[in-house]
């Protein structure tokens, strides 16, 4: 995908979506400085590695390079429950992660995007569940609805530089999700609801998320790409 050489700025790599980002940028020859809260295992041997808490007050990604051709937010959460069950300050986590991370990321990164001139990326992260309706989703929906707001206004503010859109995965095989496919009732459970009757995995969303960085997406910004197995959209 024309990686070689770029620096790529990966938040939230040590598992899931964002350790399959890392090994897929690292395979095609990019240059990783890589952020998260504990040591990512199994990351090319070249790769930069920083300890990063996002709901760190005034946290700051240390060791950054001059240029970066490409930046990647992967926290988030799954709070899933009864809307008159959540607190005001679950509600405002859900916030600080997914959107006020991202903000504090790109805000550290934008002047060095610019300088790598046209061509440079950055890649957030949304949810089905903004385009879908689902009980017990509203403090997650809300909180990546703010995310896709903030990819498109960002894409038109920093056109024609810089690039930036999001994906919307659904239930995806992470760590992360480990509660809602511990075991093998519910895991076939969520295969069924989708058209394509599996459940993703990280592999599934990286490649994406990859191609979104590259060149080879180089007309592309302001988009929010479901990447859901047909769960969005289809009735099957």
């Amino acid at each position: 995908m024309g990686f070689q050489g770029k620096n790529m700025v990966i938040v939230g790599a040590s598992s899931g979506i964002g350790a399959e980002m890392a090994r897929k940028l690292g395979e095609e020859g990019a240059q990783l400085f890589t952020y998260s809260r504990h040591p990512a295992n199994g990351l090319p041997a070249t790769a930069r590695w920083a300890a990063v808490d996002v709901m760190a007050e005034n946290f700051q990604l240390t060791d950054l390079p001059e240029l970066v051709h490409g930046v990647v937010y992967c926290p988030g959460s799954i709070q899933l429950r009864p809307f008159a069950r959540i607190s005001a300050e679950d509600f405002r986590r859900e916030l600080e992660i997914n959107v006020v991370g991202a903000f504090r990321v790109l805000q550290q990164v934008f002047s060095r995007l610019k300088a790598a001139g046209p061509g440079s990326s950055a890649l957030l992260f949304s949810t089905v569940a903004v385009h879908t309706g689902m009980p017990f989703h509203s403090s997650i929906a809300a909180a990546k609805g703010a995310v896709e707001g903030l990819v498109r206004a960002l894409a038109a503010e920093w056109a024609p530089t810089v690039r930036i859109n999001a994906i919307a995965p659904t239930l995806t095989d992470t760590p992360l999700a480990a509660p809602l496919l511990n075991t093998e009732e519910k895991r076939q459970s969520a295969a069924q609801r989708h058209p394509l009757r599996r459940v993703a995995t990280p592999a599934d969303v990286a490649h994406t998320a990859c191609f979104l960085l590259s060149d080879q997406a180089s007309f592309i910004t302001g988009q929010v790409w479901l990447i859901d197995g047909g769960f969005g959209y289809l009735r099957t």
